[in-house]
């Protein structure tokens, strides 16, 4: 029942900025982790980054990490991703996702795998 509306990519230039937005509806937003992945052309899709479900913890991969923040507002059931100090290598399609916590504790914030829904993605590119 879950659905995540991810928004915000477009064109900029290397060492710009943009922020990803995900809009989520269904169940209660807070009982979701929430995680952002990437696609690049002819490559597996990748992990990014991810919040808790209280926004307390974040998780980057270390090619993202000081640059990207992700972050949540769940009053409004939305989450974000800054993006800042972009590279060409960071053009991909970026996705939101969200992972139904309930009794689990324990599992990989990383892992593809671990998510519940998806949405449809969002181009960023970077120019050089």
């Amino acid at each position: 029942q879950e659905q995540l509306v991810d928004s915000g990519g477009g064109l900029v230039q290397s060492g710009g900025s943009l922020r990803l937005s995900c809009a989520f509806s269904g169940r209660t937003f807070s009982s979701y982790a929430i995680g952002w992945f990437r696609q690049a052309p002819g490559k597996e899709r990748e992990f990014v980054a991810a919040i808790r479900w209280d926004g307390i913890n974040t998780y980057y991969a270390d090619s993202v990490k000081g640059r990207f923040t992700i972050s949540r507002d769940n009053a409004n059931d939305m989450a974000y991703l800054q993006m800042n100090s972009l590279k060409p290598e960071d053009t991909a399609v970026y996705y939101c996702a969200a992972k139904w916590i309930g009794a689990d504790s324990s599992w990989s914030i990383s892992r593809e795998y671990e998510y519940d829904a998806w949405g449809q993605g969002t181009q960023v590119t970077v120019s050089s």
